[in-house]
């Protein structure tokens, strides 16, 4: 049977400050490698990126250790990832969020990433529990409208993702069936490139003042933005 409407919501500068969590990464990699090796991380990263077109943090690691076979520092990155204190890095009011969402439909995460490190953010996090489980992670999520309506079919969707172009894009598949909510945070938000995307139907400054929303603000019944 279809809900009446599905909240789907990304996790990176949506949920978690993930910028934060970079800045963090950086600072390890300096820390334990030195700069020139912290750079050639980031290098390889960027270049995963741009090929798969998500973030592979221990795809990088695996690459950036056939430079460094011989260093048993870099044994160890791994671990620091995957144990990472993830919880700490929640935005303010995120759970919160997902509990008022929850009193109207089904919160489900939608996010792009990887199949081990993506997972383990969320479980982590504590982000898994919150939304009882319901987690979808994909390469492009954008193109997946299909799969997941399948997974959760609803008459209506609302999507909350930091970046314009995602939400652009399911809102040419989805139409009038998605609302589309932008949170201004984290670097993507401010990219220069926002302005060339479609207006999104909802508009805040931080996660937590969707709090102040009802349910007629993500149907479309009123369309407001906090600017």
């Amino acid at each position: 049977m279809s809900d009446d409407i599905v909240f789907l919501i990304d996790v990176d500068n949506t949920l978690l400050d993930n910028d934060r969590v970079q800045r963090d990464l950086r600072e390890h990699l300096i820390k334990e490698f030195g700069t020139e090796a912290c750079d050639r991380y980031w290098s390889i990263y960027n270049t995963l990126f741009a090929d798969l077109g998500y973030a592979d943090y221990l795809g990088a690691l695996q690459r950036y250790r056939l430079d460094a076979m011989n260093d048993p520092k870099l044994l160890l990155m791994a671990g620091w990832l995957m144990n990472y204190r993830f919880a700490d890095r929640l935005y303010p009011q995120a759970l919160e969020v997902i509990r008022h969402l929850r009193q109207w439909g089904k919160v489900v995460i939608l996010s792009d990433g990887d199949v081990v490190f993506q997972p383990r953010k969320v479980e982590y996090s504590g982000l898994w529990d919150a939304v009882e489980e319901r987690v979808l992670i994909y390469i492009h999520k954008e193109t997946m409208l299909d799969q997941i309506e399948l997974a959760y079919p609803a008459r209506h969707y609302v999507m909350v993702d930091d970046k314009v172009r995602i939400l652009d894009a399911m809102k040419k598949g989805w139409g009038e069936r998605l609302t589309t909510v932008f949170p201004r945070q984290g670097h993507y938000a401010f990219a220069p490139d926002v302005a060339s995307y479609a207006v999104p139907d909802m508009t805040v400054e931080r996660l937590g003042d969707l709090l102040q929303y009802d349910l007629s603000a993500f149907t479309g019944q009123e369309k407001e933005a906090i600017s």
